[in-house]
């Protein structure tokens, strides 16, 4: 049977404002109206014998990822929480070894959860080839047939021999990011493929060949792995274990070191969406060769992209530049040095701000909530809460709250009472006061908070009891 692991750990600079930390690209639905993880999915319902999907991801994002695909699985697989990233290799080797402990002989196929596959079927029959290599024990990964020299990718040189076209070939080397005028010889000798990240082995196979290239990382995983513990429908993985744990790609660490490597190409109309760029090139264009997205007027623009998400955004007289608005960031950037968008990253959190890690609207597993308005000593919030949800019962040391119902029904505790509050009725919360909101009806509650006092920051909550396993700190 094959296992397919999404792993779904990145955080998308390159597609910032809409990509934060805390909402990357991979659960934004940027082509159709599924995310890119939804996607991802999706797609493996064309490969035959394909068991439940399961996912990797860090803590922050664990809510967002059941969710998403608790839409499109019938019978999601599970959901691995990795406490800090560590790269592909330490996640492949968890994902091997809790494949292992579940079925036997399972082959697993590695997906990144943000890449673009036009060509389904082509994919399907690429992992249907790799399937009878990765079953006699070859380490499989797809090379993508390059369209062009791109030097944002590594490169796998095959091993051809007399052949000139195979379904797989060995590998021959790894090569890392090439200039222009390298990726171009790259091409032009045919022997070359991109590096697509996408992998496919049997997890007995791959853990024998992790265990002699790099022996310590295997025992922090496995130490990692069998210290485990459930939490609700997540398997979190002991911290202190995976920390210590060394940091590496498969390809580093594994596949340029096993004699077991091989790559079968794969030419499906393949993008890992790294750029605003490519977001221009996967869209349909207009006859100025312009994506325009949201509400968006244009004079005598051309070759551009513009994305607007909460304003009208108006352009005139420009040439190939990229335009991102949202709520409370604009980002304006000429389309050759999209990928220097990862510096604004940098410098945002160098800075602490908080553009770079969450939207103006913060998702929660019980809703979301939206800040309005902020200035010194209060703070206004729009906040939803899901029917049957309830935020955890917990204190403030440093603000107070005033709720103001504007749809629904809440169920509200405030210290040792309860009471129920309708549309156009509300409430105040002292400093210092437990409390819970809940939402006992069968729509959306929708309310306006009022936040008063000397300290209004997100890190000022203890929790009592919460029905989603959650720390004192938000999540």
């Amino acid at each position: 049977m094959i296992i397919p692991v999404i792993l779904s750990g990145g955080s998308g600079t390159r597609l910032w404002p809409l990509s934060r930390a805390l909402y990357p690209k991979q659960l934004l639905p940027l082509l159709t109206g599924n995310t890119m993880l939804q996607e991802t999915a999706l797609r493996l319902g064309a490969i035959e014998d394909c068991g439940p999907v399961s996912c990797i991801c860090n803590e922050q994002h664990r809510f967002l990822v059941a969710e998403q695909l608790r839409q499109v699985c019938s019978s999601p697989g599970g959901i691995i929480l990795e406490p800090v990233g560590r790269n592909t290799a330490p996640a492949a080797a968890v994902a091997a070894l809790h494949a292992l402990s579940r079925y036997s002989d399972p082959l697993l196929l590695l997906l990144p959860a943000d890449h673009v596959i036009a060509d389904i079927p082509a994919f399907a029959e690429a992992v249907r080839i790799g399937c009878e290599q990765a079953l006699a024990g070859s380490l499989v990964t797809f090379g993508i047939v390059p369209t062009g020299p791109e030097t944002g990718y590594g490169y796998i040189r095959a091993h051809k021999g007399e052949e000139t076209r195979c379904l797989w070939m060995p590998v021959a080397e790894f090569v890392e990011k090439p200039d222009l005028e390298t990726a171009g010889r790259y091409v032009d000798s045919g022997d070359y493929y991109w590096n697509s990240g996408m992998f496919l082995f049997r997890a007995d196979v791959f853990l024998e060949e992790l265990e002699r290239a790099n022996a310590p990382m295997l025992a922090s995983c496995r130490k990692a792995f069998d210290n485990a513990v459930s939490d609700l429908d997540f398997l979190r993985l002991d911290h202190d274990a995976f920390v210590s744990c060394p940091s590496d790609s498969i390809d580093y660490a594994v596949m340029e070191k096993t004699s077991k490597a091989v790559v079968v190409p794969l030419d499906a109309g393949w993008n890992d969406v790294g750029s605003w760029s490519a977001l221009w090139e996967l869209n349909a264009q207009d006859g100025a060769s312009n994506v325009l997205k949201g509400d968006v007027l244009v004079q005598d623009v051309r070759n551009s992209y513009i994305h607007s998400t909460n304003r009208l955004v108006a352009a005139v007289g420009l040439d190939s530049l990229i335009v991102v608005e949202t709520p409370d960031a604009v980002l304006v950037a000429s389309r050759d040095r999209v990928q220097d968008v990862k510096a604004i990253v940098g410098r945002l959190q160098e800075s602490k701000r908080g553009e770079a890690e969450n939207h103006r609207k913060v998702y929660r597993p019980w809703g979301s909530y939206e800040g309005i308005d902020i200035a010194d000593r209060f703070q206004v919030k729009r906040i939803i809460v899901n029917p049957g949800a309830a935020l955890s019962l917990q204190k403030h040391f440093h603000r107070a709250e005033h709720w103001i119902i504007v749809k629904g029904t809440a169920l509200i505790t405030v210290g040792e009472k309860e009471l129920i509050l309708r549309e156009d009725q509300s409430t105040y919360i002292p400093l210092g006061t437990l409390h819970r909101l809940e939402n006992p009806g069968k729509i959306p509650l929708e309310l306006i908070e009022v936040q008063t006092g000397s300290y209004l920051g997100e890190d000022d909550i203890v929790r009592f009891d919460d029905r989603y396993g959650r720390s004192e700190k938000p999540a």
